[in-house]
């Protein structure tokens, strides 16, 4: 049943049955969390699934060191309203203990470094099941998941060896080192995920409305003009009023010049754009496979 917003109820029931199934599952389930509308998205949906009591998942934020600031100070103030445990892991600390070696050039990113990290985090605090917002309108890999995915003992992704799901049956079995990344809004699009918000009065970092903003353009996208993107002589800092529809790293997520100040601009706007939401994320766009390669080495 499509409700008064425009969002699908039968979306929200989905995602909180299988944060359920997650829940009742596994030993140590947690909310990978980016302090975008998706991972925010979640914890609201895991407060509803399991009021009056606290969400039962802890968040577990891989810092690139390469995050908007707004996108941090977003977390911090999120976590403490709700009193939620966070956990935090450093792309920075695990570059310098493993001695890796980083990008350089205009389009360097750590995207590639932070599964180190991630895969580090999972076998440290021994859990079973991280849950993410990866939705299957976002990328044609991310279109490959199921809701439970299966991930071996060393964190890789097979397509060829994920489990059927028929009649809302999740199979969650696993052997000791192995974990399964759990998908609860595969089914939204980013319509719907806005539409929700819209719904449920959820608040997201001011980053995906438009503000004024000091940019440099290159190849044709909007780049922050911040000391950690990287930006050649000629590449001219110039004041454009901008948004954000996804708030990853800044290194490799560019910017849409727009006159959205409100959600309900924002759902307008998105209902007519010709580019896709990860139109602007460079890292996408290494290769026709760049996101698959990445998830086949343990990448989110």
């Amino acid at each position: 049943m499509q409700t008064a917003t425009g969002f699908t109820q039968k979306l929200e029931d989905e995602a909180i049955y299988i944060l359920r199934e997650t829940f009742a599952q596994f030993k140590n389930p947690t909310i990978l969390f980016s302090g975008g509308k998706d991972s925010i998205s979640l914890v609201h949906l895991s407060i509803k699934a399991f009021w009056p009591s606290p969400p039962p998942f802890a968040l577990l934020h891989i810092d690139t060191g390469h995050n908007f600031s707004e996108t941090i100070s977003f977390r911090d103030q999120l976590v403490k309203k709700h009193k939620l445990k966070l956990i935090v892991r450093s792309v920075e600390d695990t570059i310098r203990i493993k001695k890796l070696k980083e990008e350089s050039g205009p389009y360097a990113s750590r995207n590639q470094l932070q599964t180190h990290t991630l895969l580090g985090a999972i076998s440290e605090l021994k859990i079973d099941a991280c849950i993410g917002g990866a939705r299957r309108d976002e990328e044609r890999s991310r279109a490959k998941e199921r809701f439970f995915s299966f991930r071996d003992q060393f964190g890789k992704w097979d397509v060829e060896h994920q489990r059927p799901e028929v009649f809302d049956l999740l199979n969650g079995r696993i052997h000791k080192g192995e974990h399964i990344r759990v998908f609860p809004l595969s089914n939204w699009t980013e319509q719907d995920v806005w539409q929700y918000i819209k719904r449920e009065k959820i608040e997201v970092p001011d980053l995906y409305f438009a503000h004024e903003r000091q940019v440099f353009e290159r190849d044709g996208l909007i780049w922050t003009a911040d000391p950690l993107v990287y930006r050649l002589e000629n590449e001219n800092i110039i004041l454009k009023t901008i948004r954000f529809r996804t708030v990853g790293d800044m290194t490799c997520t560019a910017a849409c010049e727009s006159s959205a100040k409100t959600v309900e601009e924002v759902i307008q706007e998105i209902s007519t754009s010709l580019i896709s939401e990860r139109g602007a994320r460079i890292d996408d766009k290494r290769s026709e496979a760049a996101m698959e390669k990445r998830k086949t080495e343990g990448y989110f």
